[in-house]
């Protein structure tokens, strides 16, 4: 099982790169994001890789980052999610985006990849919220999901977090926008804001 490739880019093509790793050349599938910060042909490169065996190959999935290669294996988690679909996610999306729009529930954002239509990407919202993946990308996606619970009501300031949302949304922005911009209000206001201070310090951050 190979976990890592480190070597020298050999050759870039649409969805794909060759690693020379001693003389042998590795080919691997790689999303848009990942085949930009491997650089220019002669590079020395290091990437993570996902090993996927089947009856008839052998496929090697790139990625410039640890992040971005456990997004990878979540989201093919989701039923009707192969890794053609999770590398087309990824070319659009950062890892931290990927977790934005699951805690938003923004199901616009997967739309944004090819092949994503609207019903998939309202399962991929759906199956991901509740799923444990703190422990794949670490402290991060642990304050993602934490900022989501608050968004829901499970928490003091949760109500008026969604409500901020909703209320963003309603002015013309965007779900994962708005929730970002009001995330970060409630951690300026501190627990139990109120949401006209709310809306306003996210007003704010969206104009800023």
């Amino acid at each position: 099982m190979i976990a890592k490739l480190k070597g020298i880019l050999d050759q870039l093509d649409d969805g794909t790169a060759v690693i020379d790793v001693g003389g042998v050349g590795y080919l691997i599938f790689a999303s848009a994001r990942t085949l930009s910060a491997l650089g220019a042909p002669g590079a020395a490169v290091t990437v993570e890789v996902d090993t996927h065996v089947r009856e008839d190959h052998i496929h090697l999935y790139g990625f410039a980052t640890g992040a971005e290669k456990a997004s990878f294996k979540m989201l093919q988690t989701v039923q009707g999610v192969g890794a053609k679909h999770a590398l087309s996610i990824l070319s659009v999306l950062s890892p931290d985006e990927v977790f934005t729009a699951i805690a938003a529930q923004d199901k616009t954002m997967f739309t944004r990849a090819d092949g994503v239509g609207p019903k998939l990407a309202q399962r991929i919202v759906n199956e991901l919220r509740d799923k444990t993946v703190n422990a794949a990308l670490g402290l991060g996606a642990a304050a993602v999901m934490s900022a989501g619970a608050k968004a829901k009501g499970n928490t003091p300031g949760g109500e008026q977090m969604a409500d901020a949302i909703s209320a963003l949304v309603n002015l013309g922005y965007g779900r994962a926008e708005a929730y970002g911009a009001v995330t970060a209000a409630q951690v300026t206001l501190g627990d139990d804001p109120a949401l006209d201070k709310l809306i306003t310090l996210g007003l704010k951050e969206l104009a800023g």
